[in-house]
């Protein structure tokens, strides 16, 4: 399994330390305990070195979002680095009243603009001017990055937070003797964010989206892929939202959301480092043990119908040609997400994988080509392969190419060699991956978060391990198939007649 990225890509794995061994003897290392709000703790003690690592990871992510909330749980992920009703302001009892007002004016800005031809130019002028107002008044109170700041004046560093389709989390590195200052800082987050500064941010989110999506030719190949290739399920839509979408998100919105889905019964945290267990156990029930529970997230109850034929998306840009191709695969628990391992690693893993010796070193059609899964896995997912076309082969050229691959996958058995390179890279991806404090802690959150168990990392290779020649062709057989295929690709405009 290949876990998609959200918003915020975090780069922290580095090579393995003596003292990390392999996955398997992982089992041995994470202790666990579960506050009786829910919240789900799993402890790594290392000293190799006096930091930890801490990560927090929320259960939610947008494929929980209602229709009028897209891209709500990014938006918030950027709100909860506002801070709290003690953190972020000189006077909250002061600025209340302010945050109150700017939320009704901006309530009823965004109800005049949705009347569309009937709304009143006039009164759309005199809220924006109202809202300005407001909210130069409340920034008077405001003290902008306190958190952080008392983070980076206590050795913190790399404290960040991404939004993907599955999950959201929030990170930090620190010396281990700062480890209360933590639990003081994100418990009171979570009892007693304030989400000031809400519209303003909006902004900068739209802006983001201006940036990454709009005008950026791979960022709306991906967005129109996924929205060509998921007719009905929330996967289809994009992390960030439709630009109509964040116009009309609001804190009323925002706040809801936070209030639903961010609670211990649906968070798990990963303290990885230079701890003592215990201590460590008693700390975070200090902090964040009182704090309510919480009501679970609901699982998402859309199931995306089966593809009754092959999906095609053009994008015309100026940008050189691109595409993806998208199959429509299970996702774990089922033994077909084990096979798909093997045949995304068979495929593009390595520059003696099958795709990259075929279609960049030896035949040079393409000068990039990749496969992974995406982009969630709590839910079933696409098996996608991309690539660059290498002037002057055009899109067709490389696709057939791959196509012929995938021939050849679905009627010729995989080699016991190919099979043990793939369990020999694997263990060593594994290995690598935990290398870091960082790198565990993202690795046990996720797991534990989207497959129910952090346990899936030493169990992992050695399903793989099961799977066999026969079992490689029978999933390439059912599901790389052409009615079950979604391709978007971009056309050079000149191209365009």
């Amino acid at each position: 399994m290949k876990f998609s990225h959200g918003i915020v890509c975090i780069a922290c794995c580095v090579l393995a330390t003596a003292s990390v061994g392999s996955a398997a003897g992982l089992a041995d290392k994470v202790q666990e305990h579960t506050l009786k709000n829910g919240m789900k703790l799993l402890l790594v003690e290392r000293h190799t070195s006096p930091t930890v690592s801490a990560w927090i990871r929320f259960k939610v992510g947008s494929v929980n979002e209602r229709s009028d909330e897209r891209g709500i749980a990014h938006l918030l992920e950027h709100m909860l680095f506002k801070g709290t009703k003690t953190l972020g302001t000189k006077d909250y009892a002061s600025e209340k009243p302010l945050l109150a007002a700017i939320e009704k004016t901006a309530q009823a800005l965004m109800a005049e603009k949705l009347k569309g031809r009937a709304a009143d130019p006039q009164k759309i002028e005199q809220l924006s001017r109202k809202l300005t107002g407001l909210e130069t008044q409340a920034g008077t109170y405001l003290v902008k990055n306190e958190v952080s700041e008392i983070y980076d004046r206590n050795g913190g560093y790399n404290y960040n937070a991404f939004t993907g389709k599955d999950s959201t989390a929030y990170m930090i590195n620190l010396p281990a003797n700062k480890l209360e200052l933590w639990a003081v800082l994100e418990s009171d987050r979570l009892r007693n964010a304030v989400l000031r500064e809400f519209y303003t941010e909006r902004n900068v989110v739209m802006e983001e989206r201006r940036r990454s999506y709009d005008t950026n030719p791979e960022g709306k190949l991906w967005e129109s892929f996924m929205a060509a290739g998921y007719e009905a399920h929330p996967y289809g839509q994009p992390i960030i939202g439709w630009m109509s979408d964040i116009e009309n998100l609001s804190r009323t919105k925002a706040e809801s959301f936070l209030h639903r889905y961010y609670a211990p019964v649906n968070a798990v945290v990963a303290i990885v480092g230079d701890i003592d267990p215990a201590k460590t156990v008693a700390l975070v029930e200090k902090y964040f043990g009182s704090i309510p529970p919480g009501v679970p997230v609901p699982p998402v109850a859309t199931v995306e119908p089966r593809q009754l034929g092959e999906r095609r998306i053009e994008i015309v840009d100026d940008s050189e040609p691109q595409f993806m191709i998208g199959y429509h695969k299970p996702t774990l628990p089922e033994r077909d997400d084990y096979i798909f391992d093997v045949i995304t690693m068979l495929l593009s893993d390595g520059k003696n994988s099958r795709l990259y010796k075929k279609l960049v070193v030896e035949k040079q059609l393409a000068s990039d080509v990749s496969a992974f899964s995406g982009p969630g896995s709590r839910y079933p997912n696409l098996f996608i392969i991309a690539a660059v076309p290498r002037s002057p082969h055009t899109v067709q050229e490389v696709a057939e190419a791959i196509y012929d691959e995938l021939e050849i996958m679905k009627r010729e058995p995989v080699s016991s060699r190919e099979l043990q390179q793939v369990l020999n890279k694997l263990e060593a991806d594994e290995i690598r991956a935990m290398g870091s404090n960082s790198g565990l802690a993202y690795r046990l959150t996720e797991y534990e978060s989207i497959a129910g168990t952090w346990r899936y990392i030493t169990e992992h290779r050695a399903k793989v391990a099961t799977v066999t020649p026969a079992d490689v062709m029978a999933a390439a057989q059912k599901y790389l198939v052409a009615d079950n295929r979604t391709m978007a690709l971009i056309i050079k405009r000149e191209a365009v007649r």
